[in-house]
């Protein structure tokens, strides 16, 4: 697709716009071997050879930030010795290298973040980076309260305490229970460890909720692309707290004007600071 010379130069990282605009006046810009000095020249980065200083640009890779239901019976990796199937093999059709964000087990399901973004996804890792994360965790039989009240309260793993989880009854089957965790940490297998640490036995797990993100009406094994907004806004949370929150904040209570306190006559001389 042609575009402006100083925009191809700007989106390869090389310099800004302006600055470009004065490489391509100074006839230090070349397109397939001529120098360009006019500001209006197009050109293909996908098809010609476009030098700074002798030095040939390479066009900008296109970033994506894909939404995918993932199945249960995927392995949320990039490869994996047994040759089972690939999360990956999902988004196939996209036509770039993807990674996960974070990981979700074989046997779980839901929604699973993929990019091309290092920067993006080493944000929404890191360990201040704390949203929440919702999972709908159906147990084999009936869950008492009390397990509940444990699980809010905070339970000791092998690797730390679990602190921030919030956890609800969500619905209950005649022979399993629904239960509804938030998490905002992202340790290895932690909402069945969890369970496990009160004896709940997980039957399925599958995360509904990322952020502000959920699966919407995606089927198992769909994808939709994030818009900019969306990774953006996701990107752009604050620590310990939810994206919902960070997206639609609370109108602060109206706060009423203080009266001025009174000043006090002094007989001491007044000081310049």
């Amino acid at each position: 697709m042609l575009e402006r010379l100083q925009k191809i130069i700007a989106s390869a990282g090389i310099t800004s716009r302006r600055a470009a605009e004065e490489l391509i006046l100074a006839g230090r810009v070349t397109v397939n071997g001529h120098t360009m000095t006019e500001l209006g020249t197009k050109a293909d980065p996908a098809t010609d050879r476009i030098t700074v200083d002798g030095s040939p640009i390479r066009p900008a890779e296109t970033l994506y930030y894909v939404l995918l239901h993932k199945p249960a019976g995927y392995v949320t990796s990039l490869k994996d010795p047994q040759g089972r199937q690939l999360v990956t093999e999902l988004v196939a059709t996209i036509k770039a290298r993807l990674f996960p964000v974070g990981r979700l087990d074989y046997n779980s399901e839901g929604l699973l973040l993929l990019t091309n973004d290092g920067a993006w996804a080493n944000r929404l890792m890191h360990p201040r980076h704390q949203v929440d994360k919702e999972y709908h965790v159906r147990v084999r039989g009936k869950v008492d309260p009390q397990q509940i009240t444990r699980l809010n309260n905070g339970v000791e793993l092998e690797d730390g305490p679990v602190t921030g989880a919030t956890v609800r009854l969500l619905k209950s089957d005649q022979n399993n229970d629904w239960l509804s965790v938030t998490i905002r940490e992202g340790r290895n297998r932690q909402v069945r460890r969890m369970c496990a640490a009160v004896g709940l036995s997980v039957v399925r797990l599958r995360r509904i909720r990322y952020g502000a993100l959920t699966l919407g009406g995606l089927k198992p094994g769909e994808y939709r692309l994030l818009s900019s907004t969306e990774a953006q806004e996701l990107a752009a949370t604050p620590p310990h707290h939810s994206a919902r929150t960070a997206v639609s904040p609370p109108k602060a209570a109206e706060q009423r004007p203080r009266p001025p306190k009174p000043k006090r006559p002094s007989s001491r001389p007044r000081r310049d600071s």
